[in-house]
């Protein structure tokens, strides 16, 4: 853009800008002309004098009074209205500055203010739009108190917001905002709900959404209810720029005072924009008695009750339909047109009838509550104080409607609903007559219309079993002969082919004479209840047989095991070693496991010393012991070292089982050069215990057998001194549920450090300070050189 085009952009810019100007001055200069038009017409009045003559009484006083004539017209209307503008204005001046009259600021100030309220009373007034307000308002009222937004709320019948004028928002912001649908939680609707002004020093701080907040995150807001009578038409928003600090009490009595400014141009708008004769039909007095009168509950159409001042203090009863009865027992003619306090006081507390129906009145939300009692309005004697609520605005008028819960009806229900859910079916039957009744329940229990005959007692054996008639016939003796309650469980025989298992009781009911009149009784149908017992026994049979298979194989395991490894071994005849062995089974004999031990002089006079733990329990973990400990038995022959035979034995595991895995420790001793070579499969490692201390010897590499096909397991060797023992266990030994394996270790060589006599005395020690508790089974091996 050339130096030219921003020369010609910048001339059109400030003539737009004045141009503004000029429009703001000219409504400004026309709503001062409205106020000293008003002025006058007062002067008029009060003196009885012309136009002209009022004009310069006007122009007169004010220049003695040291005035614009608009400001002393401010000034004149005051004095003549003592309305809230005239009160706000009076309180600002003593609250700020102090008694009228005693000096030029004190005429200023009230000046000031009388003309900003009332000049932006005047433009409200006559403004063409609730727009048009909101911009009056903000220029004329707010901005001089700091704020510089303000949005003017109204609200529907079902508690929305739709925005009707704002100023100081953009038109985005505006647009966006325009419905607040009911339910959402906003500034306005929060002083909505509570019916009181909201202050918020920081709406960000108070983290509520609303208009603007995005332009001014930190600024404060004050919401303010805008009604009359008691009635909220609508609700007045004020935006600052800033966190709000505490006002003084004149500055909240302006804001209440514009608040019902809008409260009368919303009101006034609301009545030009739905004339009489276009409101919607049934909002009138004669509609809504008519629509109260027919309906088949207790109505009462309210109309509020204000006070001089035009507050609501109570509501007056205009209308009680028919079906509406008075506690005290006054007539209706004595309701229609008493105030609801005064009739029935006890409103005011209980469940807060009186504080809902305000509410409902100033916001026009209907609302509705079930099983709320309500003893104000209902005769407790013969009816429940339980009612179901509703309490809606129509027009002008609200409208209370309860229904009150039928006691004896609730009960009559829930016992249809208990007989129906236990499938259970009355009856009476007159013996005298031949009467039979029979509630629904019953015919759907035979399996028979309601229209056919009902069956008797006497021909109830016609509709059993065959094998039910014996028990039918006891039944039957007791009840009608012997006169005495009874019960009997039989097998009805339905006409559609279905078999029911029922239960019958019945008891007789006796005349004056001690004569039989009647039984009374019912049928359950306890189909479900006698199939679950007769599962219930078959799975008991089947669970009984089970036991005695699992105690018949843990016998066997148990068996097997103690053949091939006998708790207690003989002592191994082994020169200058002396070796001992443990094994200590699961208290439980279902977790009899596959926990194995060897201790084997070779041919070659090495000694093979191994213990293992086959995953699982049970017979197949005994079975693969079995095949593993004959296996590295027979491949020891070989001569090969421990690590060779680890991983042969780890092929067998893969290849010759069915799923075997297990952990195992191998070593070999030479008892002429006193060395222990060892390795590991996936197994814990042994102890060496030399004079007073124990540890473990090296974590070699070593994976459990039977995971792969193919492993190598790495070897180290040691070489034993006199006295030295070394100890190799399963981790029966040491397994605890809340302790970790590395502390259960630690906890076992304490106790392995600790003086012994021998080493069979070594290893009972051990076996006795175990604190293992997940009872599996224990392997232990022990071997001292000489």
């Amino acid at each position: 853009m050339s130096r030219e085009d921003d020369f010609t952009a910048g001339r059109l810019a400030a003539t737009v800008e004045r141009l503004r100007g000029e429009v703001r001055a000219a409504h400004a200069a026309a709503e001062g002309r409205a106020l000293v038009e008003l002025a006058k017409g007062v002067i008029v009045e009060r003196l009885g004098c012309g136009p002209a003559q009022a004009a310069r009484q006007l122009a007169e006083l004010a220049e003695r009074a040291g005035l614009s004539q608009l400001e002393f017209a401010a000034d004149v209307i005051n004095q003549a209205a003592r309305d809230r503008v005239a009160e706000v204005a009076g309180e600002f001046v003593r609250t700020t500055v102090g008694e009228p009259g005693a000096d030029g600021p004190v005429v200023d100030a009230r000046a000031s203010v009388a003309v900003r309220l009332r000049t932006a009373e005047s433009a409200a007034l006559s403004a063409s739009d609730t727009q048009s307000v909101a911009e009056s308002l903000l220029a004329h009222a707010l901005e001089p108190l700091g704020a510089v937004a303000v949005a003017i709320w109204t609200t529907g019948p079902d508690a929305s917001l739709s925005l009707r004028g704002h100023a100081g928002f953009g038109a985005d912001e505006a647009a966006r905002w325009h419905y607040v649908p009911p339910g959402v939680t906003t500034a306005a609707r929060q002083a909505l709900t509570d019916r009181r002004t909201v202050w918020y020093p920081s709406l960000a701080a108070a983290g509520i959404p609303s208009i603007g907040r995005a332009r001014h995150p930190d600024g404060g807001r004050v919401v303010v209810p805008a009604g009359t009578g008691g009635r909220i038409h609508g609700v007045l928003e004020i935006c600052w720029a800033r966190p709000l600090e505490p006002q003084p009490q004149a500055v909240e009595r302006q804001i209440e005072a514009l608040a019902e400014l809008c409260a009368h141009t919303l009101e006034a708008r609301t009545h030009a924009v739905t004339p009489h004769s276009l409101a919607p039909a049934g909002d009138g007095p004669q509609e809504l008695a008519e629509l109260a009168d027919g309906l088949y509950d207790p109505v009462l159409v309210l109309a509020p009750h204000l006070d001089d001042a035009g507050r609501l203090v109570d509501f007056r009863i205009r209308h009680a339909n028919a079906h509406f009865q008075d506690p005290a027992g006054r007539p209706r003619s004595a309701v229609d047109g008493a105030l609801l306090l005064e009739a029935y006081p006890a409103t005011a507390g209980e469940s807060e009838l009186f504080e809902r129906i305000e509410r409902v009145y100033a916001t026009g939300e209907p609302f509705r509550s079930r099983r709320t009692r309500l003893t104000a309005l209902v005769d407790q004697v013969p009816l429940s104080s339980l009612a179901d609520i509703s309490i809606s605005r129509h027009g002008d008028s609200v409208l209370l409607v309860w229904r009150v819960e039928d006691e004896a009806a609730r009960l009559a229900s829930l016992l249809q609903h208990a007989q129906r859910l236990g499938r259970i079916g009355a009856f009476e039957e007159d013996v005298l007559t031949g009467e039979i009744t029979w509630n629904a329940q019953l015919f759907d229990l035979f399996g028979r219309q309601v229209t056919e005959p009902s069956v008797s007692l006497r021909d109830l054996a016609a509709h059993a079993h065959p094998d039910d008639a014996g028990t039918i016939r006891r039944f039957l003796q007791a009840v009608l002969h012997q006169r005495r309650p009874g019960s009997a469980a039989f097998r009805l025989l339905r006409r559609d082919g279905v078999t029911r298992h029922i239960r019958v009781i019945a008891e007789p009911t006796l005349g004056a004479d001690d004569g039989l009149q009647a039984v009374r009784g019912a049928y359950q149908d306890i189909s479900s209840q006698h199939w679950t017992e007769v599962a219930l026994t078959a799975t008991r049979d089947r669970l009984a047989a089970t036991e005695e298979e699992a105690e018949e194989r843990n016998r066997l395991t148990l068996q097997l095991q103690h053949a091939i490894m006998p708790p207690a071994k003989p002592p191994l005849d082994a020169p200058g070693l002396d070796v001992a062995v443990r094994y200590r089974p699961a208290e439980s004999e279902s977790l009899v496991g596959g926990d194995w031990y060897d201790a084997v002089v070779l041919p070659s006079k090495k000694i093979l010393l191994c213990v293992g733990d086959v995953a699982g329990h049970g017979v197949e973990a005994a079975t693969g012991m079995v095949v593993l400990r004959n296996a590295l038995r027979g491949l020891a022959v070989t001569g090969a070292g421990p690590g060779q035979l680890l991983s042969w034995l780890n092929g067998v595991a893969h290849h010759l089982t069915a799923n075997v895995t297990a952990t195992a420790v191998c070593g070999l001793f030479d008892p002429e050069s006193r060395t222990l070579r060892w390795a590991r499969a996936g197994h814990l490692p042994p102890v060496l215990v030399r004079g007073d201390e124990a540890a473990d010897l090296p974590l070699l590499r070593g994976m459990l057998l039977g995971a792969l096909a193919e492993a190598e397991y790495e070897e180290a060797e040691i070489r034993l001194e006199p006295e030295d023992s070394v100890l190799m266990y399963t981790d029966g030994l040491v397994e605890r549920r809340d302790t970790s394996v590395h502390d259960s270790v630690a906890q076992l060589l304490t106790v392995a450090r600790m003086p012994a006599d021998s080493l069979e005395r070594r290893l009972d020690l051990l076996l006795a300070r175990s604190k293992s508790d997940t009872d599996d089974d224990t392997c232990l091996v022990g071997v001292q050189v000489a």
